[in-house]
């Protein structure tokens, strides 16, 4: 798996992979359906937010064939040294440690390349699967917003997850000498 800026190439197949209802589904930003012209507008914006220190989004990508399988994102608020982690990964690619894979990079990212001191992140109660990936990131549960916000009419739960630079820092020294 690679991390890259997304090119307006991709848009084709973001549009197939987020514009699937289950990954709208799962997710409080994603549209559905997910109409032309929409993925290239949302890829315009990347660099001029990335060049405002605003956000960091990329492409995560298959290695071998090169295939586009989802997205992860930082979502920066530079003034408090913090940002919330974002991601979706195609169904097809569901399941087989792709987002983990991406969200340990993106998490080393923040912390070392940006200069975070805290990254959080939250899913639906509903969609558990995204919240074995925000543990397996070192993220800690730390609390629960009841009926937060509204996806598709209907209010839903967040859990909410956080991760410290220096919790992150400490936890990546004693894997190092395990």
């Amino acid at each position: 798996m690679i991390l890259r800026p997304f090119e307006l190439a991709d848009a084709k197949e973001v549009q197939r992979l987020a514009g699937d209802r289950a990954v709208a589904d799962t997710t409080l930003k994603i549209p559905h359906p997910y109409e032309d012209g929409m993925a290239e507008k949302w890829i315009a914006t990347h660099r001029a937010k990335f060049d405002a220190g605003m956000s960091a989004i990329f492409a995560v990508v298959r290695r071998g064939p090169m295939e586009l399988v989802g997205a992860i994102s930082l979502e920066i608020e530079k003034r408090y040294d913090r940002a919330e982690l974002g991601y979706w990964m195609g169904r097809p690619y569901w399941g087989l440690g792709y987002c983990t894979e991406a969200g340990r990079a993106m998490v080393a990212f923040g912390f070392t390349d940006l200069g975070l001191n805290r990254i959080h992140a939250s899913h639906f109660v509903r969609n558990p699967a995204s919240g074995r990936v925000m543990e397996k990131l070192g993220m800690k549960r730390e609390g629960l917003f009841r009926q937060h916000v509204k996806k598709w009419d209907r209010y839903e739960d967040l859990v909410l997850y956080g991760i410290l630079g220096r919790d992150w820092r400490i936890d990546r020294e004693r894997r190092r000498r395990a």
